[in-house]
């Protein structure tokens, strides 16, 4: 069984239990800010908290539970977390369908809030920055069926907490939930929606994969998991909606048709807020959980929100460039460029190969930047990546600007009223050698004998505990 009480237990020296208070307006998210600025990601699980009412939480807070990309990877049974790509693309695409368990062993709802009691203003929900207007849901994964094939669908989508029974949600307008609600609404009928917070980090990304409509999370998430997932009808909704067996909370209820909100502003993984929009409400009916449940909180803009999502995508860019690049080795959605660069690492590729690969790359939405660059280069290296930029790129030769792509709504730098994206891509490939066998055309990189190095590191160990100054 794998679910998020036996995943702290086992990276318990991760962990940092505060057993002081701590308020959820602002100051567990400001915590999160320092820890980002110092580099420093550890599991953040504040104990002493209360829920919106005022009270003293029965139901503690974790956050920060992925703003480590090593501690990510580990999760996911990955050693080495640049790998990310290759296995994420190749298990999210081996769907193992889940297994449908009883409620009796269904940790999930061993607890049922139901009438007035089940209300949101019990739960520790946080407000996360200034000039947002209340408590948000920020890692509620909201699952949605397609009503036409009752394929189900799982995104994480934002939640502002109105009131005891009434929240707002917001699936971005491209979303396959989106396509769900306009598809119930259509019929002139409520849209069924359960939200599920809490689990193990590999069910997290697991049901992240970016996948075609309609097409099963919970088999994707079966995939990354090497398992079959455990799954419960959920109590309002039954064998319709799902939900994971093992998760901490589930919240139940529905979208009454074209009922819309003021929602916003929120400060987005772009690292601004984002403008106040029109969103969908959600109608809660019931809240079940574990007896010992655990509220989980994404960061929102911070290293805790993108670094999931970033290698969720990295395994799908790779899925979308190898097809056209059999050259490329690996990708990397580093978090300095939030979700718009990508760095695709090539090995020898042939004559327009490498621009074959920056193109298909652009064609991701969400992908505004994308450089192209030789096995040589340490795409996980921000000072690697920009050497091959000054050493081996003639913006004249070697850029390409495309207008008019798609891409995406939440990016602050597109022109208000404009409904497509300006992308770049640039090829810091070498050029290949004029003739098969030969060598590149390029000067040898500049290395001191490996002896030196050696000795070198030695004279480092002996230096003690020296004050130099930091870079």
């Amino acid at each position: 069984m794998t679910d998020l009480h036996r995943y702290l237990a086992a990276e318990s020296a991760s962990v940092w239990s505060i057993d002081s208070p701590v308020s959820l307006q602002h100051e567990l998210t400001a915590l999160q800010h320092e820890l980002d600025r110092a580099g420093k990601h550890p599991i953040v699980l504040a104990r002493n908290v209360r829920n919106l009412l005022g009270e003293p939480s029965s139901i503690p807070v974790v956050t920060n539970l992925s703003a480590s990309r090593t501690l990510t990877a580990r999760a996911l049974g990955i050693d080495d977390h640049r790998d990310t790509a290759r296995w994420f693309a190749t298990r999210s695409r081996a769907s193992i369908e889940p297994n449908v368990v009883a409620r009796d062993d269904a940790p999930v709802q061993q607890v049922v809030w139901e009438g007035d009691a089940a209300s949101l203003q019990r739960l520790p929900v946080l407000t996360q920055h200034a000039l947002e207007p209340g408590p948000y849901l920020t890692a509620a994964h909201a699952t949605t069926f397609d009503p036409d094939t009752g394929i189900d669908n799982t995104a994480i989508q934002r939640c502002w907490v109105q009131g005891a029974k009434r929240m707002t949600w917001f699936p971005y307008p491209t979303t396959h939930n989106m396509r769900n609600l306009r598809k119930f609404w259509d019929r002139g009928e409520a849209c069924p929606v359960a939200f599920w917070i809490g689990h193990h980090p590999a069910v997290l990304l697991g049901t992240q994969a970016k996948l075609r409509y309609p097409e099963s999370h919970w088999a994707a998430a079966g995939g990354v998991l090497g398992a079959p997932l455990r799954v419960v009808p959920s109590i309002t909704h039954g064998e319709r909606i799902m939900v994971p067996a093992d998760a901490e909370i589930v919240i139940e209820g529905f979208a009454p048709p074209n009922v819309f909100s003021a929602d916003g502003p929120f400060g987005e993984y772009t690292g601004y807020l984002g403008a106040q929009v029109q969103s969908p409400v959600f109608d809660v009916t019931r809240i079940t959980m574990r007896a010992d449940a655990i509220y989980h909180d994404y960061g929102s803009g911070l290293t805790d929100m993108l670094v999931p999502d970033n290698m969720a995508m990295e395994g799908k860019v790779y899925e979308i460039v190898r097809a056209v690049a059999p050259s490329l080795v690996n990708v990397h959605v580093p978090t300095e460029g939030r979700r718009f660069h990508a760095y695709l690492q090539l090995r020898n590729p042939g004559r327009g190969e490498a621009r074959d690969a920056l193109t298909a790359a652009l064609a991701y939405r969400r992908l505004k930047t994308v450089i192209a660059v030789d096995e040589d280069v340490d795409i996980f290296s921000p000072e690697a990546v920009l050497w091959a930029l000054a050493t081996r790129v003639q913006w004249s030769r070697d850029s390409i600007v495309v207008d008019g792509l798609s891409g995406s709504g939440l990016d602050p730098s597109i022109p208000e009223g404009a409904s497509t994206a300006s992308k770049m891509a640039v090829d810091a490939t070498l050029p290949p050698p004029p003739r098969p066998g030969q060598p590149r055309a390029v000067p040898p990189v500049a290395t001191v004998p490996e002896s030196a190095v050696q000795r070198a590191r030695e004279l480092l160990q002996g230096a003690g505990e020296l004050r130099w100054p930091e870079a």
